[in-house]
């Protein structure tokens, strides 16, 4: 049986669609359909975003490019845990510009949705970051966060390098909130290692601690 005759969603990849003979005719996007992983180039998944009271369609990740990045993916406007990780990440967005980072927030509500929201709550009005619209859930599939059950994000934080390779990746259950100041942190060691190759970043570093450059002088040391 042709499955593509019986309105079913594409195979997950290029080998099974070939192995069961179906879809063939449908477009193929190995880059949409597997999750990028620490070390690898993110792929230019483009997405529309709400940002200064208007809305920007059609950006792309490697406008990005040359600066570090964050993006947050959280589950929905007009939740409850969701606001209260947005306006910390608010009250920091001057901490994360000054490290040369730019923030984008990520559900998969519209720009819409977002704008409604920005309007009426206290917290998002802090606003000032881009937020992305993803209501395809393309981008939360690509970064391994969407739950396809509900159609929603989990929690999950990304940190992308001027380069576009992903660095840092956190996913929590969406009853537990982050922490943006523990986030600065891990952002400013990933910048330190970046900065100083062979060195690495012990436990709870902070910029001014004594980091380590592993060796065989340093084995059983520790």
């Amino acid at each position: 049986m042709d499955c593509c005759k019986q309105d079913c969603s594409p195979c997950p990849t290029k080998d099974s669609r070939e192995d069961i003979g179906c879809c063939k005719e449908l477009p193929f996007d190995e880059e949409m359909c597997e999750s990028v992983t620490i070390g690898e180039k993110v792929p230019h998944c483009s997405f529309d975003i709400y940002h200064n009271e208007d809305i920007k369609k059609g950006v792309s990740l490697k406008d990005y490019n040359g600066k570090w990045l964050v993006l947050f993916f959280y589950p929905a406007d007009f939740t409850f845990v969701c606001p209260t990780e947005l306006e910390e990440l608010a009250n920091c967005y001057a901490e994360f510009q000054a490290l040369g980072v730019e923030v984008v927030s990520v559900s998969t509500d519209t720009v819409f949705t977002h704008k409604a929201w920005h309007d009426i709550s206290p917290a998002i009005k802090k606003i000032t970051y881009p937020m992305a619209a993803d209501p395809t859930g393309n981008l939360s599939k690509t970064f391994g966060t969407y739950i396809p059950e509900e159609g929603l994000s989990l929690r999950g934080t990304f940190l992308i390098d001027p380069t576009g390779i992903l660095k840092i990746i956190e996913i929590h259950d969406n009853s537990i909130g982050r922490n943006v100041k523990e986030l600065l942190r891990k952002i400013k060691a990933a910048q330190f290692v970046e900065k100083n190759p062979g060195n690495v970043c012990p436990a709870s570093w902070e910029p001014g601690k004594e980091s380590l450059k592993p060796g065989l002088d340093l084995v059983g040391k520790i």
